[in-house]
């Protein structure tokens, strides 16, 4: 590989084909399928548009690099990072050393994820370097293995590659099993509630000197389940995690619907039928458009009321909304369709990966205008929520109301406050 790229002159004649090497060795750690074929073409696409202007040489690299949607913000963090951030050593060490908030911090910094950290913080490898019999024995700060008991607790958003790739395999192997409702139709039992007259009289006509009474009882079957998921810059690190979540349901459940929506909305059920996970995301990836872009949650649930649920709302469906509740129209119709889409369901359940924070207010004009139309309110951001979810649906009656309750007072109090404040 670094015979065929070191080939190319540079065009500034220095290092620059083995940095971009070095980037797309660093990117395949993060997790991104490049290869040598794509580093031989970044290299190429490099000498052809220089490296005076720096957004031609981030979109050379990013259109020879970059395959999908979903892989743009890795590759802009690690962009970032590695070509232009002065202070990636005080940036890794920020992981494990205490940070100390004063004054002069960069007001809405948002530090690289733990994937890039993690990338960057593996030693880079050269081919032609040879290897002695002596044994270095190096201390990573940044990559550590996590037992099971914390990689349960452990946030989606501060996993590494290997932890990720963990997680999706204990994503793979739960029983994510939904409780049956009763139909309206019956079924024989011998310990039914009522009396099956025409099975009662079918055995009367067989003679005898008695009627033997025969039962029967509803017939139960799968809740059809509804999953609509944000898939918004806001929600882009839990959206790839949330979608092996989705294929396991859809591959344990055959009534399971699954809506993508940022600011269009998109039906990705035939999709996350194929067997593959990986397989399956690369067709939802080919078919979204608006990948961590913006979000209009109002206007996508209006279209879903209008155009799909008569179609897959019937027979008491469970609605799962995956959300943060950011919402770009700033709520704008988002309390009516809400109320609408409560109306058309049994049960909606609400999950939330900010309520991981503990400083969590339902402030925003989008979580107000939801939070009082669903069934319960969850967070959804590491294995252990998942598996309360799974639990949750598992047992409908089992459930704790409180919590929604206590949700409910807090935005009931937070409008009050509003209020107060400008009636003064």
């Amino acid at each position: 590989m670094s015979g065929s790229v070191e080939t190319l002159s540079a065009p500034d004649g220095g290092r620059l084909a083995v940095n971009i090497l070095h980037f797309c060795r660093a990117l395949r750690a993060a997790g991104l399928p490049v290869g040598t074929g794509r580093a031989v073409d970044a290299v190429r696409a490099v000498s052809r548009c220089g490296i005076d202007d720096r957004d031609a040489f981030y979109w050379a690299l990013h259109a020879t690099l970059i395959s999908r949607r979903d892989q743009h913000e890795i590759f802009d963090q690690m962009f970032h990072v590695f070509w232009r951030n002065p202070h990636l050593l005080e940036r890794m060490m920020q992981m494990v050393l205490p940070r100390f908030r004063t004054g002069s911090d960069t007001a809405g910094a948002v530090p690289p994820s733990r994937r890039v950290l993690d990338a960057l913080s593996r030693p880079a490898e050269d081919p032609r370097t040879e290897r002695d019999g002596d044994t270095e024995i190096e201390l990573d700060a940044v990559l550590t293995w996590s037992p099971a008991e914390v990689l349960r607790n452990m946030d989606f958003e501060k996993m590494t590659v290997d932890e990720m790739a963990s997680a999706r395999d204990a994503i793979s192997r739960m029983n994510l099993a939904v409780a049956d409702v009763p139909t309206r139709r019956f079924m024989p039992s011998p310990h039914g509630a009522r009396v099956d007259f025409r099975a009662t009289l079918r055995a009367a006509l067989r003679g005898g000197d008695t009627i033997p009474l025969r039962w029967r009882e509803p017939r139960r079957r799968p809740t059809p389940l509804v999953i609509l998921c944000d898939i918004s810059g806001s929600m882009g690190r839990y959206s790839r995690m949330l979608l092996h979540f989705t294929h396991t349901l859809a591959r344990h459940r055959a009534r399971t619907h699954t809506f993508l929506f940022g600011t269009r909305l998109t039906n990705i059920t035939r999709h996350l039928r194929h067997r593959d996970v990986d397989e399956a995301l690369d067709r939802v990836s080919d078919v979204v458009d608006d990948w961590s872009g913006g979000t209009r949650i109002g206007q996508c649930l209006h279209r879903f009321n209008r155009d799909w649920s008569r179609r897959v709302l019937g027979q008491g469906a469970v609605v799962l909304l995956i959300s943060d509740g950011l919402d770009r129209d700033a709520g704008e119709g988002l309390a009516d369709e809400v109320a609408l889409l409560r109306r058309s369901c049994r049960r909606l359940v609400w999950l939330n990966p900010l309520l991981r924070y503990d400083e969590f207010a339902p402030k925003s004009l989008g979580v107000r205008a939801i939070l009082p139309h669903v069934d319960e309110f969850r967070p959804v951001h590491s294995l252990d929520s998942l598996a309360e979810l799974a639990r949750a649906l598992d047992r409908p009656e089992r459930v704790d109301r409180s919590t929604i309750r206590a949700w409910r007072e807090k935005l009931r109090a937070y409008e009050a406050s509003i209020q107060t404040g400008a009636g003064s």
